[in-house]
């Protein structure tokens, strides 16, 4: 979740060639296609592609003979905000189920939960209006960064999930944050081995996506 400057509206069409590139990006033969609207998790900061997010997600789905796609739609240093900017063109026309995953920059920069819910209510809006099938991940706030905060903060994802009738999955970092064995020396993005267990955890939330998309 390593902040970058906000790249300049002309650009897009740049940024949006380079996703088209990663692993999982072309059109679906035998599967749905699946799209991560995420920040530096998804976009597998610090790892080998093969160790991304999508490619371990997809993998996970296989295990689970489910034939998708999976396609990373991660920036790093990307907040809720990032995202609602550029959710239409980041989430191709071709995807049946979109994995929001997006609020660890806002917690890291302290942004107003009630700024985080408009954000992603947005995000949601726009991909429900698309027919995209929703899984919204949630990101868990420590009681360390103020009690009143992290309720608020961590209320947001199951009331938007509620709202919208979309599938939550709580804490995309859940049996991963706070684990060093599963992190990189950072402390705060995923090595190989916990973005396996992030993997293996989404996956059946997913799965049941994928159903509701047939």
């Amino acid at each position: 979740m390593v902040r970058t400057p906000a790249l300049p509206h002309s650009r897009r069409a740049v940024i949006a060639g380079a996703f088209a590139a990663l692993p999982g990006a072309a059109f679906a033969v035998n599967g749905k296609v699946v799209t991560i609207l995420g920040d530096s998790i998804t976009a597998g900061f610090g790892l080998p592609a093969r160790d991304a997010l999508p490619v371990r997600l997809q993998a996970a789905l296989a295990r689970r003979g489910v034939a998708a796609v999976v396609r990373g739609a991660g920036v790093s240093g990307d907040t809720t905000a990032g995202g609602a900017a550029r959710v239409d063109f980041s989430v191709t026309p071709n995807t049946a189920v979109a994995v929001v995953a997006l609020g660890g920059n806002d917690l890291l920069q302290g942004v107003d939960p009630g700024v985080v819910r408009a954000n992603l209510d947005k995000i949601i809006r726009r991909l429900k209006a698309r027919r995209k099938i929703v899984v919204l991940a949630g990101i868990g706030a420590p009681p360390e960064i103020g009690r009143g905060y992290a309720r608020d903060f961590n209320a947001v994802f199951p009331a938007l999930a509620k709202q919208h009738g979309v599938l939550l999955y709580p804490d995309l970092l859940a049996g991963v944050a706070r684990v060093p064995a599963l992190n990189q020396g950072d402390g705060i993005h995923p090595n190989a081995r916990g973005v396996q267990v992030i993997a293996e955890r989404l996956a059946p939330v997913v799965v049941k996506a994928l159903a509701a998309a047939a």
